[in-house]
This record gives C-alpha cells, structure tokens and sequence, in this order.
C-alpha cells in the first residue's frame, strides 16, 4: 500500500526506543511509570474495526504497520490488529487507517508483556513477532518481550495448526527465539524461504535485502 507522505506525514522525532520501563508488565514496576500504555481486560471490536468483527491475525510490534497494511489490503477478509508499545506510530497509523477507510485494519497502542487478556483463546490465525528490538547487552536482555510467559499467550490465542512467524537479522535473537520454543515444546518450527513464507514484506526486511544483511524467517505451527 502506498501512503501519501503529504497526506499522511511522519512525526519528525519518532524515535526507534522508548523507556526501558516499557518493556517489563506493570505488576513487576513499583510504581506505573509516565506514559505507560494502557491495559485491558477486554476490548470492543466495535470501536477498532469498521466492520465490527473481530481480529483473525495479530501484527505484535507493528512500528509504522507496512506489513500490516499491506496484509490488510491484500487479505480483506481478515481482520489484522497491530500492536505497538510506542504512542507516536500507533497515531500516525491510525489516522492511515481511518483516513484509507481500511476496515480490516487497526492498532493498539499496548506492552504485550502484560499478555493477551482481550484476546480469545483459540481465536486467532496467524501471529507476526518480526524483527523484534535485539536487546544486545547481557543486562538488557530481560527487557526482551519474547519469553515463556509471552510464547504461552501466544500458544493460547492462536487456533490449533495455526502459525507463529518470527524474523530477525541478528544470529544470537534467532538461537534465542529457538531455545525457548524447544524448550516450550508445542510449536513445530521450520526455517521459511521466499515461497513458504508469503507474507507482505517489512521496512527492516526491505533494508536488510538492500544492504545484504542476512536474516532468519521462522515459522512455527502450533501442534
């Protein structure tokens, strides 16, 4: 999908970080920090999608929601929600949607640390957690959304034979994501090429084909 730049223009100062404090559920912070995303018990699809129905696929870290745009304009029979811990790309992409009137399409500014409450189990397609933040040092690992309790979220929304898709251009974030779905062991992970995979294409794939970075695509069914 191509977006009008005048139309639609990018805030000057969206910054790729936010506060570390982000990244950790608000029950492990001794006190809510400011301009914590909100949390949710249970949402109204009625006032995300225009066409009241409920999401089928969840975009986890959609940043400025290439894929998911494109996804949702190439697939408008399902429903794609992106989530987005950073308030300024969720705005921005908001007044995309809305104002390209895509009616299977929307975002929610949300730390998907605290889980996945307002998302019905056995509900959901297709889960993209694409070329997450790598967290290089050892000390700022914990602040890695990815981990048993997030894998376990995702295990339960997703329908049976469902796929979790994961990408990352950084080898240590791929061993990582791999340990920890063996260790969980109810995901069948395979390596995609181009055909298996058949997804839109992401900013950060897009920049890593044009600069010959490596990456890793994962997909992984749940059994």
């Amino acid at each position: 999908m191509e977006i009008d730049s005048n139309k639609y223009p990018l805030p000057k100062r969206m910054r790729h970080h936010t506060s570390p404090n982000l990244y950790f559920p608000l029950e492990d912070l001794r006190e809510k920090p400011d301009h914590y995303p909100p949390l949710y018990s249970k949402l109204d699809w009625n006032k995300y999608f225009l066409n009241k129905r409920r999401p089928d696929i969840l975009d986890v870290g959609c940043g400025k929601g290439k894929l998911l745009l494109d996804y949702a304009e190439k697939n408008p029979d399902m429903n794609i929600m992106g989530i987005e811990v950073r308030s300024q790309p969720v705005v921005w992409l908001s007044s995309v949607i809305e104002g390209e009137l895509l009616d299977n399409a929307a975002v929610l500014w949300y730390s998907v640390v605290n889980g996945l409450p307002f998302i019905e189990s056995e509900s959901i397609e297709k889960v993209f957690y694409l070329f997450p933040d790598p967290w290089f040092k050892y000390k700022h690992k914990k602040r890695r959304a990815f981990n048993e309790k997030t894998i376990e979220e995702f295990y339960r929304v997703l329908k049976s034979g469902a796929c979790l898709y994961l990408a990352s251009d950084v080898s240590e974030v791929n061993d990582y994501h791999r340990n920890l779905l063996s260790n969980f062991g109810k995901f069948l992970v395979e390596i995609a090429d181009d055909k298996s995979w058949g997804l839109p294409i992401t900013n950060k794939e897009k920049f890593c084909r044009k600069k010959n970075i490596e990456y890793v695509r994962l997909m992984c069914l749940k059994t």
